[in-house]
């Protein structure tokens, strides 16, 4: 059940029924939570009901494999045992659903390589929509649990709708256990407030998925589909356009789950924090996904030393966590190259501000701070949509000859102008998410006016949907 269909529309005022007249009526807990669960599963299901056996298997492990773990200090190894056979099994699955394909199909290849003839086709595993990010939901919970910073939640009923909560469930936030879990111990109590914020975070939401990422969707694949046929110029426009289409496609959704949750009385983490308005790629990826971000930073680099290290392996850490980064959204060379060439980014950043001082009368006083952000903001978006040519590509050759035409064979491309307008919509909607990123507070002086923006947006929506053709969320996949 996609944000952008119209049986959402059906089943999410459904749900913010049953949930007020509980609050209302009965007030209730274990009502709320089991209506909370049994939604989510319906959310679920409605792709293929066999999706639901996955993630309650999921959910069942972890919960009873943490509820095992001892506080004895005499515990610490069958705790470490139980930790590493969840976290195990969990893996197991990510990589059987979500990487048998690729690894068996290219071990084919390498055997066909050494004179071996044989079937070079996948195994045709379907994969299950979002099981990436409720995997790692569930990861953060035994973690954290085995770490001693979260308690183990005595409700199973719970624990599993903080797992399947179905306005996050298939593309995010990643909600740390710690966050969310605790907001399903209490019954929650909606504002007036918190659903006036609600509605306008969906409404922008949708405004960024359905009018700038599905509008520019469709010149976007034919850019990439016939990239042989296109000039440099118009490859450099197809990057652009990519970087746009994916950021209104996730950050969109993204605002969508946050907007719904409010409605609810849930409050989700903000995932994304006008990242192309960054002047470094560090800075970029503070404010890019932030969930996932900080789920490698707490559960990959520092376990693994972070910079508390020798230089060397700090430089490691930094590779091997944006690489694993990139293996996370797909079984693609492309995207483990993608989150490769992050990391050597990351560690030329670092070796640069460790070499360069640069004086902060230059980087914050007057038009020469001025202009040095200006030039550092124009290179770190060049850098990050040059990348993402890479991630979009079919193979790394394409990205590679792709690239290539953009710096040896540029001309000025003459035409395009209604797709820029919707790059230009992009930056204005970021620039307006600069400082209020939830919409906490009115966008214009007049609360009026403030009212006229969002119908606004709400009617080029509307027509948006008319024309264009829906497509599926892009991290659907992932």
């Amino acid at each position: 059940m996609l944000f952008t269909e119209f049986d959402f529309w059906i089943f999410f005022p459904i749900v913010m029924l049953g949930l007020w007249c509980n609050r209302t009526l009965i007030g209730s807990l274990k009502i709320q939570n089991y209506l909370l669960l049994i939604s989510s599963y319906i959310f679920y299901g409605y792709w293929d009901w066999r999706f639901l056996i996955l993630i309650i298997f999921c959910t069942l492990q972890t919960y009873y494999l943490a509820g095992a773990m001892s506080d004895k200090e005499d515990s610490k190894f069958r705790n470490t045992r139980l930790l590493w056979i969840s976290v195990l099994l969990n893996l197991a699955i990510l990589g059987y659903f979500k990487y048998a394909n690729f690894f068996y199909a290219e071990a084919a290849n390498l055997f066909k390589q050494f004179g071996y003839a044989g079937s070079t086709s996948t195994l045709n595993i379907l994969l299950p929509v979002g099981i990436s990010f409720y995997i790692f939901q569930s990861l953060t919970y035994i973690i954290d649990v085995y770490r001693g910073q979260l308690k183990k939640e005595p409700s199973l009923v719970n624990y599993a709708t903080y797992i399947a909560f179905f306005p996050q469930l298939v593309a995010g936030p990643i909600e740390r256990a710690a966050n969310l879990l605790p907001q399903f111990t209490s019954l929650r109590q909606v504002t007036e407030k918190q659903i006036y914020q609600g509605v306008r975070l969906i409404i922008f939401g949708l405004f960024l998925k359905v009018v700038i990422a599905d509008s520019l969707a469709a010149v976007v694949d034919d850019i990439f589909a016939w990239y042989e046929n296109f000039n440099g110029g118009v490859h450099a426009l197809g990057a652009i356009y990519f970087a746009v289409q994916i950021y209104g496609d996730f950050c969109g959704y993204s605002m969508i789950a946050i907007g719904a949750a409010n409605c609810m009385g849930f409050r989700l983490m903000t995932n994304f924090d006008t990242p192309y308005f960054s002047c470094s790629i560090q800075e970029f990826w503070r404010r890019w996904h932030i969930s996932l971000s900080i789920f490698f930073r707490d559960y990959l680099y520092i376990p693994l030393g972070g910079s508390r290290v020798s230089e060397a392996k700090i430089l490691r850490n930094l590779i091997l966590a944006a690489t694993i980064s990139g293996l996370w959204h797909g079984a693609n060379w492309t995207f483990i190259v993608w989150g490769f060439l992050h990391g050597v980014l990351l560690v030329i950043q670092r070796k640069l501000n460790q070499y360069l001082s640069i004086p902060e009368s230059i980087t914050k006083q007057g038009i020469t701070g001025f202009l040095f952000k200006i030039s550092s903001w124009a290179l770190t978006f060049s850098l990050v949509a040059l990348l993402l040519v890479v991630f979009r590509s079919e193979t790394v050759l394409d990205a590679f000859v792709y690239i290539k035409e953009i710096f040896f064979h540029f001309k000025m491309p003459d035409y395009h102008v209604k797709s820029l307008s919707f790059v230009f919509m992009m930056f204005v909607g970021d620039w307006i998410l600069l400082k209020n990123n939830r919409l906490e507070k009115n966008i214009t002086n007049s609360k009026v006016l403030d009212y006229l923006v969002f119908t606004i947006l709400t009617l080029l929506t509307i027509d948006a949907f008319v024309v264009n053709n829906s497509r599926d969320f892009i991290y659907f996949q992932f």
